[in-house]
């Protein structure tokens, strides 16, 4: 004979009856993806305010999103190894900080514009200059962000 619904039991061994019922998707992510938002409204409102602060003139270089980007970069840098080398982070903490906030902050979106722009109005050289520094610039920040990281908790070890 054929159950309909084979029997299971729950975690104290109880049998439950009728169909399984499927665990909603967002109950395991949902308060990562909280945190995610929660830090890029941080991260962007930053980076909103110093491009108020500091706006860039039309075909200029544009110090404004090289300058965020590249401390952006740095502060991963110096993130990531705190929290794998230096102390055990709450599990929300990488995705609200590193994805959030850096995310939200950084802005290589407004970079490809920001090429894109600069190509298009007649200052190919200027483009091709930012395209080339911001990424130097951002690789060596993070390396830089990470050595000093790992220097400072090494030197903080002895």
């Amino acid at each position: 004979m054929t159950v309909p619904h084979p029997e299971r039991v729950d975690e104290s061994g109880t049998p439950v009856r009728g169909p399984a019922r499927r665990a909603s998707p967002w109950r395991g992510q949902g308060p990562v993806v909280a945190m995610v938002s929660l830090g890029g409204v941080v991260g962007a409102t930053a980076r909103y305010g110093a491009g108020q602060l500091w706006p860039t003139q039309t075909g200029a270089f544009p110090w404004t999103t090289f300058a965020i980007n590249v401390v952006g970069c740095a502060v991963i840098g110096v993130f990531m190894v705190l929290i794998t080398d230096a102390w055990a982070a709450h599990r929300l903490v990488r995705p609200f900080f590193g994805t959030g906030v850096l995310g939200g902050f950084t802005t290589f979106s407004t970079y490809a514009v920001d090429i894109r722009t600069l190509v298009g109005t007649g200052h190919p050289g200027t483009g091709l200059g930012y395209l080339a520094a911001t990424l130097c610039a951002a690789l060596a920040a993070v390396w830089l962000g990470t050595t000093a990281a790992r220097r400072a908790l090494a030197r903080r070890r002895r």
